[in-house]
């Protein structure tokens, strides 16, 4: 069922590509199982003797393994035994050993790295290695003791003097939950164990460990349970169930702990815990049959009832990349789908190279991407729909993983990651460093809030229920609002870090900046249709965290770690705090607009002198922009690129390239934005406008209606009439807002007094809200208007008179505009239709 590395493939290495290793260039899944540790012999070997060594290698191979990982570095002749029944191992260097001598200074810490280092010179290029370790659970309260950073650096030395004398070897190191805070983006993949005993837990863990892997492999390096205390039979059912849960999960690969119940630790033979598949006689237990099976069927089993499922590609001018997709999209290894090509008028090559292919392609028109997606939806027979970009190609085991996650959830649609293919070049490597990909919003390990379009799939029924992608989104934003909507309804969107899809970047600096600027434009589209999800500077609010390898990093971090009192805690995790607003404000493409208009305040000095300290305060306003220049600088440093480059001079050139994207994409996306009408400035379509005072109200009515109805009712009422829309926090005594402009909006209160026999008492207030900043700007342009007529200066002090008179005329008339539509909004929720008329107390209104 699954392609991995089997003939032919011996004496080649492995190599990390995205979620998955790959040998011989075909996928390789690691069915492993740990060996040792071992009572030492007399030459310091931790390693039983060769003839029992190679017994248990031989019948390691015969049970379906194809991988053992030890717990120190393994003489020679163990690799060689291994290969020879085309085992790979995974050796450790254990650093975990000697870590403590980093108390003793910087001399001790370099002679303990160059111990380390000497174990890999006397492996160095053998043809079993899987790769190397770098130690196995450095304990949590030496980490906590020395401080992660150090323990950090400490394991970068090593693995990158590692690297230096074996340039081709995989490096990790092995974790657990009470350090799974350490920071190691530098490994080639990431290894953990982890025991825990039921399957929903370790599920929910894996999801966790998987965005903590990001775009890394994530192998299982210890799982198992103790037949001493859970009897053969519960072992062997465990050990199924851990196995077959990582490997859907997405696991690259997983390690059973262990062969053989012969234990020794601490310089003692352990006796009283048996975690072996064998035990110490190397007889077989249940549990080793039970690792085979679970092993045979990776990543699933063919044995199960999947859907089917209709792959859509909607392609527009692809003759680049359209026949990498589709011998991508066919050569997936699904029991029961179809692929549909819908080329969306292309004026090259791509509907004549697409019906070369034994797919079924539907011309139409250029009609834009959500049309085509929905031609698609329309012929689909699938009972899920999957959508993959012309550009792109998926992973062999794409749909598996996408339907396991369907089958096993109420989520109506799922994503995953979308990676850039090595060989695109160098910049489609930086572009793909670089802020403004297609990225996951998840609002939990499992849940999310947003999947791209270049990978995501929906159940059929639920697309077609909700009538499908809105036309008007031509060339993107369609994914965005296809999730709100699906959200709207109340369902939910899951995420699957293991459903793969290889996404080519933009290769040019030209294309990137017109692909970002008509994100821009598809960002006021967006906000046109749903303005509650944007604040009133215009920016998106995501509920959940974005994961895109090219976010701009923040120069500032505020990392907290809980350990747990005593430093105690079994899982042991990393809170990182979002910086402030006063950080954040200089990094918006709207401060570059105040930097030009103080600049263009101090061009009015030569009508009155003072106003010549716009300039400084224009300098210092563009001063505040070296953040960005900073921030994107170590965003560049930071980045790391799939291809090695030959020379420190062009990494550097790649770094300052990446810079430069991470400075060009908000101007781009700025571009976009004030094209589409999505400006500071924007403002909704004016209504009656009342006199921005308090006003309160109340009515009364026989029959009884639950307060949160009264609210949905007023809130639908505004939202049909184009409302901003939000809802009033926990800590709030406000039940809704309703912004009508930057400057200016209005909250509304209902308190619903219970009388007995379903009588209700119903009272409401409402009241404006002038912006901080805005009341701040009128003061300071009243200060600089009599300032200038105190100075003799007439014609200035009327400018900025009737400048700060039509900035605060704008808040007031915002304020009345929002109070009014309040006001009208509020009999929908006092007039409720299971209501008798009510009957509306005089208006009270009050300064």
């Amino acid at each position: 069922m699954d392609q991995t590395a089997s003939d032919g493939s011996a004496g080649q290495r492995p190599v990390a590509r995205g979620k998955f290793l790959r040998r011989a260039d075909q996928k390789f899944y690691v069915r492993g199982v740990t060996y040792g540790t071992f009572r030492a012999d007399p030459c310091g070997d931790e390693y039983p003797p060769p003839a029992t060594a190679c017994r248990d290698l031989a019948l390691m191979a015969a049970n379906g393994m194809n991988a053992v990982r030890t717990y120190t570095m393994p003489p020679r002749w163990f690799l060689d035994a291994a290969a020879e029944r085309e085992l790979l191992v995974l050796p450790s260097l254990a650093a975990e050993r000697l870590v403590g001598y980093l108390n003793d200074g910087r001399r001790a810490g370099a002679r303990v790295e160059a111990q380390l280092v000497e174990q890999v010179r006397s492996c160095s290029a053998h043809p079993a290695l899987l790769g190397y370790s770098l130690g196995n659970e450095i304990p949590a309260s030496t980490v906590r003791w020395l401080g992660p950073h150090r323990v950090e650096r400490f394991l970068e030395r090593v693995c990158d003097r590692v690297r230096d004398v074996d340039p081709s070897a995989l490096v990790t190191y092995v974790s657990y939950p009470s350090t799974e805070y350490l920071e190691l983006p530098f490994l080639d993949f990431v290894c953990f164990n982890v025991f825990l005993e039921r399957p929903d837990r370790l599920a929910a863990y894996l999801a966790r460990l998987q965005n903590l892997a990001g775009d890394r492999p994530l192998l299982m390096t210890e799982l198992g349970l103790d037949s001493i205390r859970n009897g053969v039979d519960g072992q062997a059912e465990a050990v199924a169930w851990q196995l077959r849960t990582a490997f859907a999960a997405g696991s690259a690969g997983a390690f059973v702990y262990t062969w053989t119940d012969e234990w020794h630790r601490g310089a003692e033979d352990v006796y009283d815990w048996a975690f072996g598949l064998t035990d110490r006689d190397r007889v077989a237990k249940p549990a080793l049959a039970a690792a085979r099976e679970a092993y045979a069927e990776v990543p699933f089993t063919r044995d199960r009832d999947w859907p089917r499922i209709s792959v859509v590609i909607c392609a527009y001018n692809a003759e680049p990349t359209i026949k990498e997709c589709l011998d991508g999209a066919l050569g997936l290894d699904y029991p029961d789908y179809e692929v549909i090509v819908v080329d969306d008028g292309s004026t090259d090559t791509t509907g004549d190279l697409a019906e070369g292919y034994p797919v079924r392609v539907i011309h139409t028109e250029n009609r834009g991407l959500s049309n085509a997606r929905n031609t698609g939806c329309d012929t689909a027979s699938g009972e899920i729909i999957a959508y993959l970009d012309s550009d792109a190609y998926p992973d062999p085991h794409w749909l598996q993983y996408l339907a396991n996650t369907f089958l096993t959830t109420d989520f109506v649609g799922v994503g995953g990651p979308n990676l850039p293919p090595p060989g695109d070049g160098a910049i489609a490597e930086c572009v793909a460093a670089a802020p403004g990909g297609p990225a996951h919003v998840l609002v939990s390990d499992l849940v999310a809030e947003h999947i791209p379009g270049c990978n995501m799939a929906f159940r059929a029924a639920a697309l077609r229920e909700i009538g499908g992608f809105d036309p008007r989104f031509r060339t993107a934003g369609d994914d965005v609002d296809m999730c709100w909507r699906l959200q709207d309804r109340g369902w939910t969107l899951g995420f699957c870090p293991a459903a793969l899809v290889w996404h080519h970047r933009r290769n040019s600096v030209r294309v990137y900046w017109r692909q970002q600027r008509g994100y821009g434009r598809a960002e006021a589209l967006l906000e046109d249709k749903w303005p509650e999800k944007y604040n009133a500077a215009g920016h998106l609010r995501w509920a959940g965290r974005i994961y895109d390898r090219g976010l701009t990093r923040h120069v500032v971090r505020m990392r907290r770690i809980y350990h747990g009192t005593w430093g105690m805690a079994g899982f042991q995790s990393l809170y990182e705090q979002g910086p402030g607003t006063l950080i954040s404000l200089p990094l918006t493409p709207e401060w570059l607009l105040l930097t030009a208009a103080l600049v263009c305040l101090s061009a009015f000095s030569t009508l009155w002198a003072p106003l010549v300290l716009g300039l400084p305060l224009a300098v210092l306003a563009g001063l505040a922009v070296l953040p960005v220049v900073l921030q994107a600088s170590v965003s560049a440093a930071r980045a790391s690129f799939p291809s090695t480059p030959r020379s420190r001079l062009t990494l550097v050139g790649r770094r300052v390239l990446t810079g430069l994207l991470h400075l060009l994409q908000p101007l781009a996306r700025l571009r976009g934005r004030l094209g589409g009408g999505l400006t500071l400035w924007r403002g909704h379509r004016m209504r009656a406008v009342r006199a921005p005072v308090r006003r309160s109200g109340s009515a009364w009515t026989e029959r009884w209606v639950g307060p949160e109805e009264r609210l949905q009712a007023i809130e639908a009422h505004l939202v049909s009439s184009g409302s901003v829309v939000r809802h009033g926090g926990s800590f709030d005594r406000w039940d809704l807002e309703l912004r009508d402009g930057p400057l200016g909006s209005a909250r509304l209160l209902v308190s619903v007094e219970e009388l007995g026999g379903g009588a209700q008492l119903i009272r409401h207030r409402c009241w404006p809200i002038i912006r901080r900043a805005t009341l701040l700007a009128v003061v300071v342009i009243a200060a600089l208007a009599i300032t200038a007529w105190v100075s003799g200066s007439p014609v200035a002090a009327a400018i900025t008179a009737a400048i700060g008179v039509a900035v605060a005329a704008l808040s007031f008339v915002e304020c009345g505009s929002a109070l009014g539509a309040l006001l009208a909004a509020v009999p929908a929720g006092l007039g409720h239709p299971s209501l008798v008329e009510p009957q509306i107390a005089q208006e009270e209104v009050s300064p």
